[in-house]
């Protein structure tokens, strides 16, 4: 705990000064051409944008330049060197930063950069033995696999759990905040109220920080226990509808998030239509919001190649789901169940949980 003090207090007092020296990045790629190109790149809605290039030149490369405080870049390298090519994350900001570029990177030097080095080398252990075990499950024959899976499946929830254990002592750098980006949807609206109250004021504004306070203020909102939030879309028809049309009505409600496109989704409706067959005349229905791309993914794709009985809304606007947005769903299928008085009875009911929810719900 006294060496990560150390290290933030180290990073804090650069930011503070300016570090007028800047940044400088060295480099080394084993076995890289001269000539060949490294970048330093950023992500924007998806994409990578270049901000600088550099030319190797002895297996080294290096970049110079004055960052005004910490943020997450890539160095992207395709080359020679690597058959897939090398994209390290890393945290740009002024000091001396070091980068092995190789299977697994490696890049060190400053106080944020050694703090995130060492969450990612335990990640990188954990793969290690994730790929391992994958090869031993290949050779293996089908009915010998299923044990080893469990085996394997538990080493990516350790992965999950390192990130998730890594977020609350780093809240008060970027590293949190980084890691925050990819644990969020794990975490309740309880636990991220907590952290989100413990962002450092110079990062209260990063346009991440500002998505998720929203994203855990609607979260609180339709948490279990709330009443429902209403909202409006089409059904297959074109006809405009709204949630309150089919809940609050009596009849306990579970609402589907799903997409036409989204593996998972598909994999549960079996189970969903076996529910819905058992309690449909129970006072049981099931309200499916799609965030399909289009209309007939959503209709020809999705509800008649399923064969999904139940009533059906969306606004075909993919990720953009005004509804997704009202209910803070970040992954799916997502559902929520809704009881017949209109109160929130729980949220991301999955497998066999969703009936043994309703069950009791309808007792």
């Amino acid at each position: 705990m006294k060496k990560l003090a150390y290290l933030l207090a180290t990073a804090a007092l650069a930011a503070c000064s300016g570090n007028p020296n800047g940044y400088t990045i060295k480099g080394s790629i084993a076995g890289a051409t001269d000539g060949e190109m490294v970048y330093l790149q950023k992500v924007e809605g998806r994409q990578y944008v270049a901000l600088d290039s550099a030319i190797i030149a002895n297996e080294a490369f290096t970049f110079e330049g004055v960052q005004e405080a910490a943020a997450y870049r890539y160095l992207t390298y395709e080359g020679t060197a690597a058959e897939n090519g090398i994209d390290a994350g890393f945290f740009l900001e002024n000091g001396q930063i070091s980068a092995l570029l190789q299977e697994t990177p490696s890049i060190t030097g400053t106080a944020t950069n050694d703090i995130y080095q060492a969450i990612q080398d335990e990640l990188n252990a954990l793969q290690a033995q994730a790929n391992t075990l994958r090869q031993e499950i290949m050779a293996l024959p089908e009915e010998e696999r299923e044990a080893k899976m469990a085996e394997y499946n538990a080493i990516y929830e350790q992965m999950d759990k390192v990130q998730m254990d890594a977020v609350a002592p780093n809240i008060g750098n970027p590293v949190g905040i980084e890691l925050l980006r990819s644990t969020y949807y794990y975490m309740s609206a309880t636990e991220l109220d907590t952290l989100l109250q413990q962002v450092a004021p110079e990062m209260a504004e990063d346009a991440f920080v500002v998505r998720l306070k929203n994203y855990t203020k609607n979260l609180k909102a339709t948490d279990a226990g709330q009443m429902f939030t209403d909202f409006t879309m089409k059904d297959p028809e074109g006809n405009e509808v709204k949630l309150s049309d089919y809940v609050g009505k009596g009849k306990l409600v579970l609402v589907d998030y799903w997409a036409s496109w989204c593996p998972p989704c598909r994999a549960e409706m079996p189970n969903l239509k076996e529910v819905y067959k058992n309690y449909k005349d129970k006072g049981f229905e099931i309200v499916g919001v799609s965030l399909d791309r289009t209309h007939d993914d959503w209709i020809k794709k999705g509800i008649e190649e399923l064969g999904l009985p139940w009533k059906h809304m969306s606004d075909i606007k993919y990720w953009d789901c005004a509804a997704a947005k009202i209910y803070s769903v970040s992954s799916i299928p997502h559902t929520v169940l809704i009881g017949g008085d209109g109160v929130i009875l729980a949220r991301g009911l999955h497998g066999e949980a969703i009936e043994k929810a309703v069950a009791e719900a309808l007792k």
